[in-house]
């Protein structure tokens, strides 16, 4: 028993690893929270997308500003939030596909942000923490930032929840009620904007597609109603984030790795055990209307 409360309590000694505990808690809420706008509406790729595309902006604020969190923070705020309301604006009245869209921002976007980082030597060293993440960095006034803007993201899921579901769900209905559809899905777009740059910290841009997608993912196979996957996804990306970074403690290990693998798991043993929808469960009931 002792050696068990050692080792949950010997991480906790660390400053930095308490703020990157609280951290990825707080990343993994707000990934969960906004991931099941993502698979619902089937927009894992803008996810992506919107990963790389805060690249230009992380590339000259730290060109600019030099490599500290708060500056490359507002440059991939920057960079990400003009990519988002560009998608909204190009698929704007079904004029582009959404995925056409996205694949032509994602492109453009990425490509001039490898042409900012090739065009300076220095920047290579520390590119590696902007593609894995570097969640044991985190200052406290970093850890102010993020928590402040997760506040902000959940304050506008709350207040507009209804009004999200209508319009991710049945976009006919939300001309019906006539609501703002247009302003909303460019809000939504902005949101997830804003959840990518926090979470890059924790998971990195190679990595945060997977922290959006996974526990929403995983949530689905076991509730049915929005706001439960809502508050399960929430909870698995939380879960997922803690036993990460004590994995990634003991094992020595990129805490990115450990904390999407711990995700990815999660999910597995949702999708084979899953009541009703798991792989395992339809395998005894195919079994069973054989016998």
């Amino acid at each position: 028993m002792e050696s068990i409360q050692q080792l949950l309590l010997d991480p906790l000694a660390s400053g930095f690893m308490q703020r990157a505990l609280l951290a990825v808690t707080v990343v993994g809420i707000i990934s969960g929270i906004m991931g099941v706008y993502v698979v619902t509406r089937g927009l894992a790729f803008l996810g992506d997308a919107l990963a790389h595309s805060i690249l230009p902006g992380v590339a000259i604020a730290f060109l600019t500003r030099g490599a500290t969190q708060s500056a490359l923070l507002l440059g991939g705020l920057i960079s990400g939030v003009i990519s988002a309301l560009s998608i909204g604006l190009l698929t704007r009245g079904r004029r582009l596909q959404e995925d056409t869209a996205i694949g032509i921002v994602f492109a453009g976007t990425l490509a001039l942000g490898i042409a900012i980082i090739s065009s300076s030597r220095s920047f290579a060293t520390d590119l590696q923490h902007i593609l894995i993440g570097n969640i044991l960095a985190v200052t406290n006034a970093d850890l102010i930032q993020i928590m402040l803007i997760s506040a902000g993201i959940l304050l506008v899921t709350f207040l507009l929840y209804k009004e999200m579901l209508i319009v991710s769900f049945d976009g006919t209905l939300a001309q019906t009620l006539r609501l703002p559809a247009e302003t909303l899905r460019m809000l939504l777009l902005v949101l997830l904007a804003v959840t990518i740059v926090i979470g890059v910290q924790a998971v990195g841009i190679a990595l945060i597609a997977a922290a959006l997608v996974t526990p929403a993912a995983t949530a689905r196979l076991l509730t049915r109603r929005m706001h439960h996957t809502m508050m399960l996804s929430a909870a698995i990306g939380a879960a997922s984030g803690i036993i990460g970074m004590y994995l990634a403690w003991y094992g020595r290990i990129a805490a990115s790795a450990t904390i999407v693998l711990t995700m990815t798991a999660f999910f597995l043993l949702a999708y084979l055990l899953a009541p009703q929808r798991g792989y395992l469960w339809a395998l005894l009931g195919r079994s069973a209307r054989r016998a």
